[in-house]
């Protein structure tokens, strides 16, 4: 009866290793299957994330590229107004310039005849 008993313990013994490692396989594949959920997840998270920092990229080029044209307008802006000062320095001296040969004449025709100064002017 002692090997038999014996037999019972070993067999019972298999049982449990075979159960305990049951146990543990079935404890990593849920594991497995939660982090792979987890990663699932995460990747799901950061394909959004993704779109929006295109969105975000594609905003960026667009006000950028937008800043560049509204400092090649202003540019051209400042050219302008510097071509605009430019004729307005050269029409302000020709009309001085005239200014000071109607002032000659007006002279020369004050000593020609100075009665007539006071009244024509």
């Amino acid at each position: 009866m002692a090997t038999n008993s014996a037999v019972w313990i070993v067999v019972a013994v298999i049982v449990v290793l075979v159960l305990v490692t049951a146990l543990v396989l079935v404890g990593r594949k849920r594991q497995v299957s939660r982090r792979r959920a987890q990663a699932e997840e995460i990747r799901e998270e950061v394909r959004t994330e993704h779109v929006k920092v295109q969105h975000r990229e594609a905003l960026a080029e667009e006000t950028a590229a937008k800043a560049r044209a509204a400092q090649a307008e202003a540019e051209a802006k400042v050219a302008e107004a510097n071509r605009l000062q430019a004729n307005a320095e050269k029409y302000r001296g020709d009309a001085e310039a005239r200014r000071e040969d109607l002032d000659e004449k007006w002279s020369e025709a004050d000593a020609l005849d100075p009665s007539g100064t006071e009244a024509n002017r």
